[in-house]
């Protein structure tokens, strides 16, 4: 199976960590799990919402800079996922640095055949553009993320969908872990 991958939150667990910066920014004066659930819609939602500055905005991109990788980590199962496909891509907004010292930090870089990060010029989810790039290069069988956003371009352009720890609706499967992505998707 090919695949094309979100990555914060799809294959790394980084919401955590963005949800304590997030924090850390405002001060304590919103409630972590209502900054992680403004983040699992987008950070640009999240910023919208909490009306933040300019100023708190390089603030957010300074910490987040500041991350070890370790403090993102793969989640559980994930590895085996990207193992057992055919081809693995990525197609995140995330900076190409960030996402190559996070995929170096874990000896996963070998994995992807191509990424395209949000500093190679595409537009934003949910414009399918880097999904149809992808897609027209490596035949893509399945788009995975875990925002409805990462699923909106490949159903513009006909792709199959799964979200991964969200039940909106609109996807084609739906995961809670990857342990059982072994064993349904991975095999059809």
């Amino acid at each position: 199976m090919r695949l094309l991958w979100d990555f914060d939150g799809t294959l790394f667990d980084t919401y955590p960590a963005y949800t304590d910066v997030l924090y850390e920014v405002l001060s304590g004066s919103s409630p972590k799990p209502a900054i992680l659930a403004r983040l699992k819609v987008s950070f640009t939602h999240a910023v919208g919402h909490y009306g933040l500055s300019e100023e708190q905005i390089k603030r957010v991109f300074e910490l987040e800079n500041e991350l070890h990788p370790a403090q993102t980590p793969p989640f559980p199962d994930v590895e085996q996922v990207v193992r057992l496909a055919e081809l693995n891509v990525i197609m995140t907004h995330k900076p190409r640095k960030e996402v190559a010292a996070i995929l170096q930090h874990y000896g996963w870089a070998g994995y992807f055949a191509e990424i395209v990060a949000g500093d190679d010029g595409y537009p934003k989810k949910p414009d399918p553009a880097s999904y149809r790039y992808l897609h027209d290069k490596y035949r893509i069988d399945l788009a995975i993320g875990d925002r409805e956003i990462d699923i909106l371009p490949a159903k513009a352009i006909g792709m199959r969908t799964c979200l991964f720890q969200n039940s909106a609706p609109g996807a084609d499967y739906y995961l809670t872990d990857y342990a059982a992505f072994q064993t349904t998707i991975v095999r059809h």
